[in-house]
């Protein structure tokens, strides 16, 4: 079986849904356009976490910043933050790395947790160069830290439903493979 008919979005809807729809009134939605959550308003009773154009990477993105967004901002649109678009100046784009090191770093395990490969995302391909290891390095330090202290709960309850799913081992486990091959970053 190829890893496209492997990893299917629908199955990501699927599993989310389960687990979180009716815990959280949050349902995972595949997009057409750029992705955004949005939270329940007067014609949606349901917040919704909308991936880009069924992008199984992008789910795992977006769930991602979902697990990490506490109350108050699971209240606002896109969770209240800011995004400037591919382009960004050097600052931007450090302001950028900064605040994706924890979000790409759950989205590193959600990977895992489903036996598929992960690269990180600078998200700027017309902007300013980026030391793109360095920031890959970052990531996966904080990977490791959540491993030793813990992953956000809805990311922790994420993370055992994809393992069970995909029939993956520990995620701990898996970073020791990792951390063995010098070649990882």
């Amino acid at each position: 079986m190829s890893s496209q008919d492997l990893f299917q979005y629908k199955d990501l809807i699927k599993l989310f849904n389960q687990l979180f729809l009716d815990a959280t009134n949050t349902q995972l939605v595949k997009g057409d356009e750029e992705p955004i959550y949005l939270p329940k308003d007067e014609t949606n009773s349901t917040h919704r976490v909308i991936f880009a154009h069924g992008f199984f990477a992008s789910a795992l993105h977006e769930i991602a910043h979902w697990c990490l967004a506490g109350s108050k901002r699971r209240e606002l649109v896109d969770y209240g933050y800011w995004y400037a678009p591919d382009g960004r100046d050097e600052q931007q784009q450090k302001a950028f790395e900064q605040v994706e090191v924890k979000p790409q770093a759950i989205e590193w395990a959600f990977s895992l947790a489903c036996g598929k490969s992960f690269d990180v995302s600078i998200d700027n391909l017309s902007g300013v160069e980026t030391d793109r290891r360095a920031f890959k390095e970052n990531v996966f330090n904080q990977l490791t830290t959540y491993a030793k202290i813990g992953f956000p709960e809805r990311a922790e309850q994420f993370i055992e439903t994809l393992r069970r799913f995909y029939k993956q081992p520990s995620i701990q486990n898996q970073l020791e493979e990792l951390r063995c091959n010098e070649n990882f970053v």
